[in-house]
């Protein structure tokens, strides 16, 4: 796992347009039009990162999902046996809470999840492993989120996996031996179609949930051509996603049956 982030933070944006500037640095004597092309592509790249528009834009390829209304939720019981809350993440040792809490993302998905086995009368599944190695999983502070903030309980954890792929397999298992097939998937709207790709290569039936769309109006002054940190840290999302999208069925096509 250790071995895995380092190359990660490396070899995708931002850290990849960081080695092209550190690049055009080195190679500015000895190679001088080498040197401009990495530090065009680099800052480039960091520009476009940068935008909210590109956000917005990039989000739109990803998110294929139509939402759920609200209208819809009270009839997710006849359509399926169970709700799964995919982890967002988790910051640790808040000193506020006194001790590790969900990422503002997992509560997004915590709180949506909660307002739809409120309305269907359906039992929750969280599923998310730990965060390097270190408890408490994911889905155990899931849970304890569901249960202390929204008054829900949470009938299963799956508190071992560390992929989109492993939540569809171990949420699989889990969900099998009460012979459960047909669930509703609650994520982030750009994560969906990966996710539903792994529970369904699982044999369950899935009713898609997203949430958190970010292809929708940037609402920014100029239409989001100016820089923001905040969308640097979303395109990096975006690609990641991107990026999954395209390897998971080469990686797991093939353990799916494909």
């Amino acid at each position: 796992m250790p071995l895995r982030y380092i190359l990660k933070q490396l070899f995708l944006p931002p850290g990849a347009l960081l080695l092209l500037l550190l690049a055009a640095w080195w190679l500015r004597r000895r190679w001088p039009r080498v040197a401009a092309g990495c530090f065009l592509l680099g800052c480039g790249g960091l520009w476009l990162m940068s935008l909210p528009v590109t956000v917005e834009w990039s989000a739109r390829l990803l998110e294929r999902e139509a939402p759920l209304l609200e209208g819809q939720w009270p009839a997710l019981a006849q359509r399926a046996e169970a709700i799964v809350v995919l982890g967002g993440g988790r910051e640790r040792d808040d000193p506020a809470w006194g001790g590790d809490q969900p990422s503002a993302m997992a509560l997004e998905r915590l709180r949506y999840a909660a307002r739809l086995a409120k309305a269907s009368g359906l039992p929750l599944l969280t599923s998310g492993g730990l965060h390097y190695g270190q408890p408490p999983s994911e889905a155990a502070l899931g849970a304890e989120v569901l249960a202390r903030d929204h008054g829900v309980a949470v009938r299963w954890q799956e508190g071992a996996s560390r992929t989109t792929w492993e939540n569809a397999t171990r949420s699989a298992e889990l969900l099998g031996r009460a012979g459960v097939t047909r669930v509703v998937l609650v994520t982030q709207a750009w994560h969906m179609p990966r996710a539903r790709w792994c529970f369904e290569r699982q044999g369950l039936e899935v009713v898609a949930a997203p949430l958190g769309f970010l292809g929708v109006a940037n609402g920014r002054p100029g239409g989001g051509w100016l820089p923001e940190a905040r969308a640097v840290w979303q395109s990096s999302l975006l690609l990641n996603e991107a990026l999954g999208l395209l390897a998971y069925p080469l990686f797991y096509g093939r353990a799916a049956g494909e």
